[in-house]
């Protein structure tokens, strides 16, 4: 068990609580007298990352922004008769953002002054790190789901490079990695061949760290991945999406997501499935034995229990199975046994299941303090599948040695539990 406990500087006022790499936005929108504007569109936009988001005001002249990606924004008001409202809003910590806007009635003479945009809103933060957002992630093509979010990574951040099997790999050794889920660490070397991951569409926003990672992260020296989920948290009409592909390979994906909720509560759910001919990177020029498969599954629910007090919770499940590729001297073409008999080429397997629980618990102490605490149970239980024949596996007859009696021939499982919880206070 370990109990993390850290502090760091922000600015807020009450609202509704978000997790991870991401904070709420809301307000209210009001006239040079006071009373509500209703209906004004409330749009935010980041340039860079290339989120846009936009919202009505309510009965009470209010909006709200939940599940927002850490970054600066451009938020801008529009109404009928009033004067179109802008200004630049900075989002860097899980304490929720309130702001209160004014607009001014349109006169006769109006004065219009038009600003580029792009390139004036500039970060502070000195950690080297690139921001995906989710916009950039739908354009991305993802070669399976067990290794979406590592294949984003080496999309999208400059310094990231892969290497077979989609293992990525930062400004150092890749060993060094940290993927960071809604708050949650996760250090293992997620890629096909070892630990599966979370489907790329259960994803809302990832800032990359490819540069020195900050103390916070402990002695990590490569890269460090900080992951927020999609919420259906103020998405009152259910929506999603279905999706469906054919590729090389026979490779077939499909993919499901929805999100449904109310203003204080939300469900989200993505399933996804993957399956081809060439699931690993292949040593040889033609595929041989090389098929896979792998099914994803996630669900994310956020409940507002009352005003700045929230619950949370994370469940995911994935399985994949795939065989180990084989090159030429695999098929042990002209190898015979020590009792002369042909050996039969190699036909590994493996198969991975994954699962993750992952609760917590969000309570705003005050306008510029937010507390969290949160636990998670997460195991990769890896089993290996070696021939059916012994000395399929010991390569050509020059490498091959009489195996010992305790060769196993069953399955070799492998697991890795790791049970964690944390507390996070945010002033």
């Amino acid at each position: 068990m370990v109990l993390l406990l850290s502090a760091c500087a922000a600015a807020g006022v009450t609202g509704a609580q978000s997790v991870g790499n991401s904070t709420t936005l809301d307000g209210t929108v009001v006239d040079v007298t006071g009373a509500v504007v209703v209906g004004a569109t409330v749009k935010i936009h980041n340039p860079v990352s290339g989120l846009d988001r936009s919202a009505l005001t309510d009965t009470s002249g209010q909006f709200n922004f939940a599940n927002v990606p850490f970054n600066p924004y451009h938020l801008t008001v529009s109404a009928r008769g009033f004067s179109p409202y802008a200004q630049d809003v900075e989002l860097r910590s899980v304490v929720p953002v309130n702001v209160t806007i004014t607009l001014q009635a349109v006169v006769e003479a109006t004065t219009i002054t038009v600003h580029e945009e792009a390139g004036d809103l500039v970060e502070t933060d000195s950690t080297f790190h690139s921001d995906v957002d989710k916009n950039l992630l739908d354009r991305l093509p993802m070669p399976a789901e067990s290794s979406g979010l590592s294949a984003a990574v080496t999309a999208a951040t400059p310094g990231v490079s892969s290497d077979s099997n989609n293992m990525m790999h930062g400004l150092g050794d890749h060993a060094e990695n940290t993927i960071s889920v809604d708050e949650q660490a996760n250090s293992d070397q997620s890629s096909r061949t070892f630990s599966n991951q979370i489907p790329s569409n259960s994803i809302q926003s990832m800032e990359v760290i490819a540069g020195a990672p900050p103390a916070e992260f402990g002695g990590k020296t490569s890269l460090v991945v900080k992951v927020s989920t999609r919420s259906g948290q103020g998405v009152t009409t259910p929506t999603g999406s279905l999706t469906a592909s054919y590729g090389s390979f026979g490779t077939t994906n499909t993919s499901f997501d929805l999100a449904y909720g109310g203003q204080n509560w939300g469900n989200f759910i993505a399933i996804s499935g993957t399956d081809g001919g060439r699931f690993l990177d292949a040593p040889e020029f033609a595929v041989m034995h090389d098929k896979g498969n792998v099914e994803n599954f996630f669900d994310r629910v956020d409940y507002q229990i009352a005003t700045g007090n929230t619950i949370h919770l994370d469940l995911a499940w994935t399985r994949s199975w795939f065989q180990t590729p084989q090159t030429f001297d695999n098929l042990n073409l002209g190898v015979l046994d020590p009792f002369g008999n042909p050996v039969p080429p190699m036909v590994q397997r493996s198969q991975i299941k994954t699962f993750n629980v992952a609760p917590s618990w969000t309570r705003l102490l005050n306008p510029k303090a937010v507390f969290t605490l949160g636990g998670f149970v997460r195991r990769d239980d890896y089993h290996y599948y070696p021939s059916s024949d012994p000395f399929a596996d010991l390569g050509p007859s020059n490498l091959q040695r009489e195996p010992s009696a305790s060769t196993a021939r069953s399955p070799m499982p492998g697991s890795i539990p790791v049970w964690h919880m944390f507390a996070v206070l945010t002033t």
